[in-house]
């Protein structure tokens, strides 16, 4: 493929008005409708490092309840980290708030429509500044996520490991940016590395651009991209309490707003680490019944949960009345403590 190949996006708008996927989030091509920045964002922010599948009922419940920028940042902060829950990467809950908060206050409401302003704000990196610019103001900026990294790399048959073949990706990805109609052509590439240019097996008979693709000529198209092969992820571990009073409440806590599951309600527990110290909230007669596992981005956690009746004044967290917990509340990993522990909470 040769840099500038002026017919690339053309081929791939004509695609795209064929077979754009239908997401909430977005305004489909020729539709009079302007796309809403807030929605982009909102959207943006909540794929990053999750799926279309896991996002797309999030985000109906986000925009259901607060309708726009003004609303979310009136948002009492547990009702937004509540419905956050089990999205993961808790940090971006929090600087949606501090985001909705700034365009509130500072921006009568109304996003930036530059990349470079967009990046000012909290929880806003290179890329979803690109993507709001493009898709949302028609800004002519380029937009690489995941789906395009791979679509470019197999493109120009780029054989650097990622994350070295970043440089080389933007600056290819670049020069095939068009001027016209940026926000689709940025969301034809997203649709094309998600439904064809896929990770395995790419469906290279039916992608629209297979002759613009080196890698396609060479035969290497499911070789590519090539990554650094990651060091296996460590084991940490702790301890997870239940405590259930004699009136059926049980007791929970709010984790710092800093760190893993940041400002999320939890069970109170140990630090996770190689081998950590018990430390249960009360003196009581605790048993274990079983072991919660769940895998963080780098590193992977064992729970042994534990569990105790007792009316006993805890030292941290506050007890829940059984009619106001709200299991669907808790981070993913909670909810499986919750899960392996609610036959029993549920006969006290």
């Amino acid at each position: 493929m040769h840099k500038g190949e002026p017919d690339f996006a053309r081929v791939l708008l004509d695609w795209y008005d064929a077979h754009a996927r239908d997401l909430p989030w977005r305004v489909p091509p020729g539709s009079v409708r302007q796309p809403d920045p807030y929605r982009i964002w909102l959207s943006e922010v909540m794929l990053q490092q999750t799926t279309v599948a896991a996002v797309s009922g999030y985000f109906a419940t986000f925009t259901q309840r607060w309708p726009d920028v003004g609303a979310l940042a009136a948002a009492d902060d547990a009702d937004v980290m509540a419905a956050w829950a089990g999205l993961g990467y808790y940090a971006r809950a929090r600087n949606l708030l501090k985001c909705a908060r700034m365009v509130a206050g500072e921006y009568d409401g109304v996003f930036p429509d530059s990349a470079a302003a967009l990046q000012r704000l909290p929880g806003i990196g290179p890329y979803t500044a690109a993507a709001i610019a493009a898709i949302a103001y028609g800004q002519s900026e380029t937009v690489v996520d995941g789906n395009v990294d791979r679509v470019i790399s197999r493109l120009f048959a780029i054989e650097t490991p990622l994350p070295d073949a970043k440089p080389d990706i933007r600056a290819r990805a670049g020069d095939l940016t068009p001027s016209q109609r940026p926000g689709d052509y940025a969301q034809a590439m997203m649709d094309l590395g998600a439904t064809i240019c896929t990770p395995s097996s790419p469906n290279c008979l039916i992608c629209p651009v297979t002759g613009f693709c080196t890698a396609r000529a060479r035969g290497i198209a499911a070789e590519l991209p090539k990554k650094r092969r990651k060091p296996p992820k460590p084991v940490r571990r702790g301890y997870a309490y239940v405590l259930v009073n004699s009136d059926s409440a049980v007791l929970l806590e709010r984790r710092p707003d800093k760190g893993l599951l940041g400002g999320m309600l939890g069970w109170p527990g140990s630090a996770w680490e190689d081998n950590p110290d018990p430390v249960p909230p009360v003196d009581a007669d605790w048993r274990a019944v079983g072991e919660v596992r769940h895998t963080f981005t780098h590193f992977h956690l064992r729970l042994a949960v534990m569990i105790a009746i007792s009316d006993a004044r805890p030292e941290r967290g506050a007890f829940l009345a059984r009619d106001a917990f709200r299991p669907g509340d808790l981070p993913t990993v909670m909810k499986k403590v919750h899960y392996l522990a609610a036959s029993i909470i549920d006969s006290v």
